[in-house]
């Protein structure tokens, strides 16, 4: 059986030890001591609590009140050329002159909203990277989730991570390698379990989405709300 080389200092995610400190310090020091880093087969990954609780519960309230999350067709996705109503809300916002698509829709997203400014803003700071779209995901309670997918859409700008902010409700985050999916994988990768915390920072670095699928699966235990926003840098549209 493969097995993954994580460093010492991931424990604390994996085994839920302590949950490390909000990161602040200079612009992209992903060094410093508040980050636990994540390495293993074609995967990179860097997790921290950007936010103090008093402050990511302030953020949540604002995303409640403030997202407008789809409706209609563009709340269903594409599955095997079916479609099915998301098991979870859904919004898009980021720059003028985007597309993004995923599960069979083209989106547009919506004007960048104050919160969301706010939160990009930090996550830039922290990492030294550059945003301009964020898709939001509501989940309302362990009831929702979403399956094993890669963002590897083709509007990303290669070489460009995705950063997954947390709000709300901690959610189990299952990494699986391509090669260890299905009824006959190809060899035996061992899963990677993490728990997103409330203000909770996951820096999914390339080639991670090349070789890992994520998802968010179901914990019916789970009684209370999660938004997750993730950060991406995308390509302009072409006309």
């Amino acid at each position: 059986m493969d097995k993954f080389l994580v460093r010492p200092d991931l424990r604390d995610i994996q085994g839920g030890g302590e949950e490390p400190a909000p990161t602040g310090g200079a612009s992209g020091d992903l060094q410093s001591p508040g980050w636990r880093h994540l390495r293993a087969e074609g995967l990179s990954c860097d997790y921290t609590v950007l936010f103090r609780k008093a402050e990511a519960d302030k953020i949540f309230r604002e995303l409640e009140q403030e997202v407008e999350y789809f409706t209609g067709a563009l709340a269903k996705v594409q599955v095997f050329g079916k479609w099915h109503s998301v098991p979870r809300k859904q919004a898009t916002y980021g720059d003028a002159g985007l597309t993004y698509t995923f599960s069979g829709l083209t989106l547009t997203p919506k004007p960048w909203i104050p919160v969301l400014e706010r939160v990009r803003d930090r996550v830039c700071e922290v990492t030294g990277q550059t945003f301009n779209f964020v898709l939001v995901n509501r989940y309302k309670d362990g009831c929702d989730h979403i399956g094993e997918h890669r963002d590897d859409e083709r509007e990303l700008a290669p070489g460009s991570p995705i950063a997954s902010v947390s709000f709300g409700a901690c959610r189990d985050f299952i990494f699986r390698h391509k090669d260890s999916r299905g009824k006959r994988p190809r060899r035996t990768v061992e899963v990677l379990r993490l728990q997103l915390a409330h203000g909770s920072l996951l820096l999914m670095n390339p080639p991670t989405n090349t070789h890992w699928y994520h998802s968010l699966p179901i914990r019916k235990r789970v009684l209370a709300p999660r938004v997750n926003l993730t950060f991406r840098k995308i390509l302009p549209t072409k006309k």
